[in-house]
């Protein structure tokens, strides 16, 4: 876990449907590590901002007003290849914006993630 500095973001929470498919989709695409706390938690480590899934029949949006959670790749196609592989659904293809490349896609639970590359 990441050491915690008096009034920065430490930690973030999201909701999942399908807890154990998120976990593995996680795993497979972004090489992310999991922590379980009992049936409904799993606390993710690795992954540049700890935090964790909690099961729940929600999911998050940027469309719907949730913050969107961006994650950096160094290979952006093949990131996204990756995403498609391990069952997540591309929203929206790679476009360009001022300062750099990015998608948009949703994990096994239909949240909305963003992949970023310069």
């Amino acid at each position: 876990m990441t050491i915690a500095k008096h009034h920065k973001i430490n930690y973030v929470e999201l909701p999942t449907k399908r807890l154990e498919e998120s976990k593995q989709f996680f795993r497979q695409v972004f090489g992310w590590s999991f922590i379980d706390y009992g049936p409904d938690y799993a606390a993710f480590v690795d992954a540049g901002l700890d935090g964790g899934f909690f099961r729940a029949p929600l999911s998050v949006s940027a469309i719907k007003g949730s913050a969107l959670v961006v994650l950096y790749s160094a290979a952006l196609e093949e990131t996204l290849k990756q995403v498609e592989a391990a069952g997540g659904t591309i929203l929206q293809d790679i476009f360009s914006f001022p300062g750099g490349r990015r998608f948009h896609f949703a994990d096994p639970s239909d949240n909305e993630f963003a992949a970023w590359s310069k």
